[in-house]
């Protein structure tokens, strides 16, 4: 999109607000200003809004004499100008846009009023089909019933004249345009004057009053979120301290029942450790089976020493006596019958 910031002229701060928050729904950045002359400052230092919404009727310096001065800067011409304004007929849009007035806005604005006339803009910003802004010193009339501006020239001078009674015609200066100012005139001027007055000052009241009545609405708006705030703070307060509470005792049977099931794994380990670890009564059954063998093959050892001791005993003993008599007799036992030193045979032991 290519209108992105706005500039928003009314001395009204309900106008403001309220035309600021359809900008800003469009995602477009709004500055804003309460007078003509605060928006004439503001441009004056290098700020070129991409379009200017520019209040009719102000204190001070109007909104017509704002939309003549920003055309007559040629830094400020090209800015597009769309008047708000409360004026509906067709030829004081009509002279408004001879003016330099991109478009009219009717006050109060609607959303979709809005919408057609920024999308419009955009579509002329970008086709380059934007309307040229008059040229400086053109006269622009406005209708006296639309605009209370007279159909004068801008250079024009003003001649006191009484109505003649032939009729005859006034003299005419060539220097400059002169216009006689009859009774008719004069009551025109003043009536068009009281007019702009009685406007004006309407228009401050009602603005005051608006501006009195948004204040009031803006306090008493603040004052309920504030409530509003406090309380729901309140109840969330309330609803922590409940979810809190009801949530610690279910975290106390959480964490029993956590500490249960461990409890019972660990029982269970215990139990498997006890009987994977140290002797068992299968290992000890087999240590007393291999010590029953080992005792068996012991005895059957010294059964077959003592045997064989015997017998080379009695063999002995029948053998002659040698020649040398003082010699000792000796007996050898067999290498295989060499009982084992500290040992003794069971034959003995038991005799």
């Amino acid at each position: 999109m290519a209108i992105k910031n706005a500039l928003l002229v009314d001395d009204s701060k309900v106008a403001r607000f309220a035309l600021s928050k359809l900008l800003e729904s469009r995602d477009m950045e709004v500055n804003m200003a309460g007078s003509a002359e605060e928006a004439l400052d503001f441009l004056n230092n290098d700020n070129r809004p991409d379009v200017i919404f520019m209040d009719h009727l102000m204190p001070g310096m109007n909104g017509v004499e704002a939309i003549k001065a920003i055309k007559a800067n040629p830094d400020t011409a090209t800015i597009p100008i769309i008047m708000c304004t409360s004026k509906k007929s067709s030829s004081f849009m009509e002279e408004a846009k001879n003016f330099g007035v991109y478009n009219i806005l009717t006050k109060p604005p609607h959303t979709d009023g809005l919408y057609l006339v920024l999308d419009q803009l955009d579509r002329d910003v970008t086709e380059g089909t934007l309307p040229e802004p008059p040229e400086p010193g053109s006269t622009v009339v406005f209708d006296i019933e639309d605009d209370e501006l007279l159909n004068i020239p801008g250079d024009a001078s003003v001649e006191m004249s009484m109505k003649a009674e032939d009729d005859s015609p006034a003299p005419v200066n060539d220097a400059s345009s002169v216009v006689p100012l009859t009774s008719d005139l004069i009551e025109q001027i003043s009536r068009s004057a009281v007019k702009t007055h009685i406007n004006n000052r309407l228009h401050e009241l009602l603005s005051s009053l608006f501006d009195e009545q948004f204040d009031h609405l803006k306090r008493a708006l603040d004052e309920s979120r504030s409530k509003q705030e406090k309380t729901l703070e309140e109840r969330l307060d309330k609803m922590t301290s409940l979810i809190e509470e009801r949530t610690k005792h279910l975290r106390d049977e959480v964490a029993a029942e956590v500490n249960l099931n461990l409890a019972r794994e660990l029982a269970d380990l215990k139990k498997s450790l006890q009987r994977n670890s140290g002797f068992t009564s299968e290992h000890m059954a087999e240590l007393k089976d291999h010590i029953t063998s080992v005792q068996t093959i012991d005895t059957e050892f010294w059964q077959t020493l003592q045997s064989e001791a015997i017998q080379q005993a009695h063999e002995i003993s029948r053998e002659p006596p040698r020649t040398s008599p003082s010699a000792p007799s000796t007996c050898s036992w067999p290498s295989s019958a060499q009982p084992r030193p500290g040992s003794t045979p069971s034959a003995w032991r038991s005799a």
